[in-house]
């Protein structure tokens, strides 16, 4: 009843005996080999509506399975659909390797997920279409950061582990022997930066990786980088390791009972620790850093390094300077570690305090926050913020709208002063420039060609020397230009549980104040603008 030719039609002889219906053919290709091949439907309907008698009837056609690849934008990915065959021939994994190497795809080829596509056409019905990745580029590594690796305890690790007691419990006042080191120890390895593992798409190119970021080994004091490898920090003296930005210092240490009348005045080139309190009106002054495990009433604590106070720290108003001060200060220019602080001045470069500051003055470098690090619920009530990029506290300000001020990006100030003075002088050497152009077109003018030549030069000379200057400053003024952009990136003010009213806010030159409380928000420049963004 069928035939096929050599172009894959699917003819019916219909010279002998009619069909009867359209139905009648399809039922008997169903039935026939020729089962999968595509339906002519037109052809069929066509010849039982024409009165010309024909002798073959085209009812079918082998189609052969078909295969598209397709590459991602991004060229990180290539896939491949396929479109199984109609009674026709099936696409062999040689045929299809040809076809992805014909579109671009060089690199990330998987065979298993080309012959997990490909083995569809044994059970998939004809004419179904399926896709799949068949190559996958490799997004680049970037490089890890160097990294500085301790081999030694520093004096605030050591400062974690207090000993334990015979019953079971923690002594927060003992923290056994000292830790320290000898002359030649090793106390840090830097481990370099890696340039990281460059990626690359399907179409074979190269996607370079970001190199880790790196940084110089800073020898502090009391050490030194190592003569044999300049990735090691060794000690030179004996003494008590401290962490420094990108290295370590070793420190000698005094260590106290109580600083008070019978001590008098500490004054140390080194770090001191004290084991229990400094007592009204006695001050502490250290190199290094000073640990004072008991309280502070109404001392003062200066430090090169950082200052950590495991107790309160208690001051008043002092009534000597008319009330214009308070009596206990902390000064570092390191971090600032309390508990809990009242009518203190603090400053340093970060100032966190554990629980409450009542009435206390802070100036810090980067950030106050109060309360924990990880959720930050303490109360910071009264007093005066001078200057900070960030602040962070549950409650700011008191229920009773008393009234506090907070200075953020203070520093930004005398960026704008800076830079107001950097554009005056780029005009200044913006004019010597024309005038000497100006020099420069009345000397050419010269018959003398001599004179001219040696007055050429000096104008030259000159002209070299107002250039240079000229770029010097617009660098600056670029410079200049990204810290502030940077400080007022990251200033703002945060209450994790309330912002109260009474609450003067100034950020950078613009001012804000709280007319109510406010439920958890932000605080930040916006635009020109001090805006209140509450949590969602």
């Amino acid at each position: 009843m069928f035939k096929v030719t050599k172009n894959g039609q699917i003819l019916m002889d219909v010279a002998t005996a009619a069909p009867p219906s359209q139905a009648f053919i399809v039922e008997a290709l169903e039935c026939s080999p020729y089962a999968d091949c595509e339906v002519d439907h037109d052809s069929i309907a066509a010849f039982f509506q024409s009165d010309v008698v024909e002798q073959q009837l085209l009812v079918a056609k082998q189609k052969d399975a078909e295969m598209r690849i397709a590459i991602s934008e991004d060229k990180m990915q290539a896939s491949a659909t396929l479109i199984t065959a109609k009674g026709g021939s099936l696409i062999s994994l040689d045929q299809a390797k040809k076809l992805i190497v014909k579109s671009g795809v060089c690199r990330g080829y998987k065979q298993a997920f080309l012959e997990k596509i490909l083995a569809k056409q044994f059970d998939a019905a004809p004419g179904a279409e399926f896709s799949g990745v068949i190559a996958q580029g490799r997004p680049p590594e970037n490089g890890l950061p160097a990294k500085l690796i301790s081999h030694v305890l520093t004096l605030k690790e050591r400062l974690k582990q207090p000993k334990m007691r015979e019953d079971g419990t923690v002594d927060m006042r003992d923290f056994g022997a000292l830790s320290s080191v000898s002359p030649g120890t090793l106390l840090i390895t830097q481990r370099p930066a890696t340039p990281g593992k460059e990626g690359f798409t399907v179409t074979g190119e190269t996607i370079e990786p970001l190199p880790g970021e790196t940084f110089q080994l800073v020898a502090g004091e009391g050490t030194e980088i190592s003569h044999t490898n300049p990735l090691e920090l060794i000690a030179t003296i004996a003494g008590c390791p401290s962490d420094i930005q990108n290295g370590m210092r070793v420190d000698d240490i005094f260590t106290i009972n109580d600083v008070n009348v019978k001590s008098g005045h500490i004054d140390f080139s080194g770090s001191v620790i004290v084991t229990h309190n400094v007592e009204p009106g006695m001050k502490v002054k250290a190199s290094g850093d000073v640990t004072i495990m008991g309280t502070v009433d109404s001392g003062e604590i200066y430090s090169d390094g950082n200052i950590e106070v495991r107790g309160g720290v208690i001051g008043h108003l002092d009534h000597s300077d008319n009330d214009q001060s308070l009596t206990s200060k902390l000064v570092a220019k390191g971090d600032i570690n309390i508990v809990h602080g009242q009518y203190t001045y603090l400053e340093g470069r970060n100032v966190y305090i554990q629980k409450q500051a009542n009435h206390c003055d802070i100036k810090a470098l980067r950030q106050v926050l109060v309360g924990q690090e990880d959720n930050p619920r303490g109360k910071l009530i009264g007093g005066t913020i001078f200057d900070a990029q960030s602040v962070t506290a549950g409650e700011i300000g008191s229920p009773s709208g008393a009234t506090m001020s907070v200075y953020l990006a203070t520093s930004g100030i005398e960026i704008t002063n800076k830079t107001d003075q950097c554009i005056r002088e780029l005009g200044e050497t913006d004019e010597q420039i024309d005038n000497l152009q100006k020099a420069v077109e009345k000397a050419d003018q010269l018959r003398d060609a001599e004179k001219k030549k040696m007055l050429m030069a000096k104008i030259s000379a000159t002209q070299n020397h107002y250039s240079q200057q000229a770029e010097a400053l617009e660098n600056k003024l670029s410079e200049l230009d990204h810290t502030l952009h940077e400080l007022l990136e990251g200033t703002q003010l945060r209450a994790t549980n309330a912002l109260h009213s009474g609450v003067e806010l100034h950020i950078f030159d613009k001012t804000y104040r709280t007319n109510r409380s406010y439920p958890p928000c932000t605080a930040k420049l916006l635009e020109g603008k001090i805006e209140i963004e509450f949590k969602t």
